[in-house]
């Protein structure tokens, strides 16, 4: 062999090996990957191969599949009652992807998770037949915030405060999954993205906003724990109308006849003095009231329910007139409803928080548990007497202060308004709050609810926690304890 063809003869064996190592490398570290990417075509058509798995509401499926009867996907997504649950499901898009529910367990709902699949399904690699997700939601509650928000703009959720089960997520407006299922639904997709409104934003768990007065629950919390004051019944000492400190802002109440001036805890929730609850948190000190906040969720940007949550904050940093701002939920203070139905339900249950969760197990065809939540050790937020006495002070709310839309027949219920200022100079329609629990001493039920009204189209003079959402949380905690 002459020393050409000896040099290309080698100069070829070495592409060939090059070619093979490239090959391994993608097919043994990079194949995954790829195979993942949600670019490639593959990987969608097999989450469409088969009917997928469903989300299940107190033993009934709200999602479904059709055949599609041409291309390469062979099913379709859909969805019973889509608005009523769109909040918990999310969708699962053809051509948009998958959010929520849909979004965090999409092997397990198309089969393709390892493990769905038999020895002889990792072998050749086909799918396993789909699992299900079982969810923690009771339809009479989400039925009941979901018509009770209508046409209003805004959220609700309900908690089981001993177990932290969600039993209702809802979200206003809301959307049809089915609308965005497939490849063809560019118009209805283009649509929802264009709406003002923001129909596809999870306001109950992604919209964090200011919690106005449904916040001096945390204030007052702080200042039993910090032992500023040993009962709701103590007065105390607060100035009305208060000065914010080192300015000449003076700080009025809604109510200017109420008798806020040094007014015990109880009073002050149940008239909802400013000055009361903004002096508090100056005493307090910032830190103070952070840290009883943290322990509520405040500042959590882990939380999982197991969709995750935006965090809602307490903010860091403040001057003292900034400190009184964030005792009454304003400043740069922030709570998606979520959070501020975790607030009550902490009171309701002595004090402790049960994680929560709107998923009770995901399970495969033979209904196996792959994954189960709740039944953990909840977390110490307030001692049981602060939370005594804080129920005490809501209940009085509801009884004789600005919380009585919210009253059920037969059970003690308590809560907290708040109208949050939004815009330059509250220059803006204000949200409306309130958070509540209630508790049937008969049944032994008990429910946390927190709604938010962002718009209900009322005039600016018609905004109140108590006119606008406090009905809603009735009719929430009315089908709970039935």
């Amino acid at each position: 062999m002459n020393k050409t063809i000896r040099r290309t003869s080698v100069f070829v064996l070495l592409l060939v090996l090059a070619l093979l190592g490239r090959a391994t490398w993608v097919q043994a570290y990079e194949g995954k990957a790829l195979a993942n990417d949600s670019k490639n075509r593959r990987k969608t058509i097999a989450q469409y191969a088969q009917p997928l798995g469903n989300i299940v509401v107190a033993g009934t499926p709200v999602t479904g599949s059709k055949a599609t009867g041409s291309g390469d996907l062979a099913y379709e997504r859909t969805y019973t009652d889509g608005e009523l649950y769109a909040a918990v499901t999310g969708y699962s898009s053809q051509a948009y992807g998958s959010t929520q529910l849909e979004g965090i367990w999409p092997g397990v709902l198309d089969g393709t998770d390892e493990r769905l699949r038999d020895p002889l399904d990792a072998v050749t690699r086909a799918p396993g037949k789909p699992g299900t997700v079982v969810t923690t939601v009771d339809p009479a509650v989400q039925k009941a915030g979901y018509r009770a928000l209508g046409s209003k703009k805004g959220a609700a959720v309900a908690i089981d405060p001993a177990t932290g089960r969600i039993l209702a997520m809802v979200s206003t407006p809301s959307y049809d999954p089915s609308a965005i299922a497939g490849t063809t639904d560019g118009d209805a997709w283009r649509k929802l993205l264009d709406d003002p409104d923001k129909p596809l934003v999870n306001r109950a768990l992604r919209q964090p906003l200011p919690p106005g007065s449904t916040f001096k629950l945390v204030v007052a919390a702080a200042a039993l724990e910090e032992g500023l004051y040993p009962s709701v019944d103590v007065r105390t000492q607060s100035p009305d109308p208060y000065t914010l400190p080192g300015t000449r802002t003076v700080l009025r109440n809604e109510n200017a006849s109420a008798p806020c001036e040094n007014a015990t805890l109880r009073t002050a929730l149940q008239y909802s003095c400013n000055n009361v609850f903004a002096k508090l948190a100056v005493d307090l000190g910032q830190d103070r009231v952070r840290a009883v906040a943290e322990k509520f969720g405040f500042d959590d940007a882990e939380l999982d329910v197991p969709v995750r949550a935006y965090p809602s904050v307490y903010p860091k940093g403040m001057d003292r007139a900034q400190t009184a701002l964030s005792g009454i939920g304003q400043f740069d203070v922030t709570a998606t409803p979520l959070q501020m139905a975790m607030v009550s339900a902490v009171i309701a249950n002595d004090g402790l928080l049960a994680a929560p969760h709107m998923v009770s197990e995901v399970v495969d065809s033979d209904g196996d548990a792959l994954e189960s939540f709740g039944g953990g050790s909840p977390a110490r937020v307030v001692s049981a007497a602060t939370a005594e006495q804080l129920r005490s002070a809501m209940v009085t709310v509801v009884e004789e202060g600005t919380g009585g839309n919210a009253a059920v027949r037969g059970a003690e219920v308590g809560g907290k308004t708040g109208t949050a200022q939004h815009g330059e100079n509250n220059s803006k329609t204000p949200y409306a709050w309130f958070t509540s629990y209630a508790k049937d001493a008969s049944t032994g039920k008990q429910v946390a609810v927190a709604v938010m009204i962002e718009d209900s189209g009322a005039a600016r003079s018609e905004v109140s926690g108590n006119g606008l959402a406090a009905p809603v949380a009735q009719k929430m905690m009315a089908a709970a304890l039935k």
